[in-house]
């Protein structure tokens, strides 16, 4: 059987490009259209629905790649910062992907929506994993949390305002968690 053909160098940039794009967009407006997503891309309408058939289509792609990038960026975060610095900066990071999600409401309650949700918990916890473990060598955090958890203590965060008043808020309840796991 043939592999399927790899995409042209320039389709895969136009499509990394759209969910940049379509990731700074939906925070602005969750309403964005995918007309102004395409012109912010500086690509054709029809580019952008060769790679996304549906508005849906292209949230979860947003989705998807926010998480699977997030969940990279552990061991950078971690060699950047001091791991309690680090676990601090990757929830904030989380909540702001976690808010915009919100922000879509219905966009992300279909069956294929809940599948992408589903199926990036394995990798969050597994990335909360490794922040927990690095606080936990370096003497900030007690042994065992579980870092599913951690996840639902913290789901508080995204919960918050997207204001400066939910800013500080957010920065109150993540110290009591913290202060909480030590």
């Amino acid at each position: 059987m043939a592999s399927a053909p790899q995409q042209r160098a320039d389709a895969l940039k136009n499509r990394e490009t759209i969910l940049e794009v379509a990731h700074d967009a939906l925070a602005e407006s969750p309403g964005a259209s995918l007309n102004s997503i395409a012109k912010r891309a500086g690509v054709g309408a029809g580019t952008l629905y060769r790679h996304f058939p549906t508005r849906e289509a292209l949230i979860l792609e947003v989705y998807r790649h926010d998480l699977a990038r997030l969940t990279a960026s552990v061991p950078d975060v971690l060699a950047e910062h001091s791991p309690l610095d680090a676990f601090r900066r990757w929830f904030t990071t989380l909540t702001a992907y976690v808010r915009i999600k919100h922000d879509l409401g219905e966009a992300l309650h279909s069956a294929a929506a809940q599948e992408v949700i589903s199926a990036s918990w394995p990798p969050v916890t597994a990335a909360v994993q490794q922040l927990l473990d690095a606080c936990e060598q370096a003497g900030d955090i007690r042994p065992g949390i579980d870092p599913a958890d951690v996840i639902m203590l913290l789901s508080c965060l995204w919960r918050t305002p997207d204001t400066p008043d939910g800013t500080t808020q957010a920065t109150r309840l993540l110290d009591l968690a913290i202060t909480g796991l030590r």
